[in-house]
């Protein structure tokens, strides 16, 4: 999967959280939301289509997400841990957790690491 950029970021969320969305809808609402016009819309779109993270179809321009939100978490998530980290999940852990963590963020962690198991 390509990486995307943040504006590419803003037109997924609508599809994430809404489905399918027609292009003008898309539009309307990244004008609402961050003061887009339709054609910067409908370029990120078309940047999206071709990168095969949604698709768009006629009539009606609809659009619909191809791949999750927690797919690109985790493919953010190792990409960030290739370039800082060297690949280490252990060193990006230890990194991330070098800040002081309250009682309730340790515990759903042991019980995160507890279910990977």
């Amino acid at each position: 999967m390509e990486r995307l950029f943040e504006s590419e970021l803003r037109v997924m969320e609508p599809l994430w959280e809404e489905g399918e969305l027609s292009a003008g809808t898309l539009a309307k609402k990244l004008a609402a939301s961050c003061g887009w016009n339709r054609n910067t819309t409908y370029t990120v779109i078309k940047k999206l289509v071709d990168k095969g993270a949604i698709e768009r179809r006629d009539p009606g321009f609809i659009c619909r997400a191809l791949i999750s939100r927690d797919e690109v978490r985790r493919e953010e998530t190792r990409g960030l841990i290739s370039r800082f980290f060297g690949g280490s999940k252990a060193l990006f852990l230890s990194s991330f957790l070098s800040d002081e963590l309250t009682e309730e963020e340790a515990r759903e962690l042991r019980e995160l690491i507890e279910k990977l198991r």
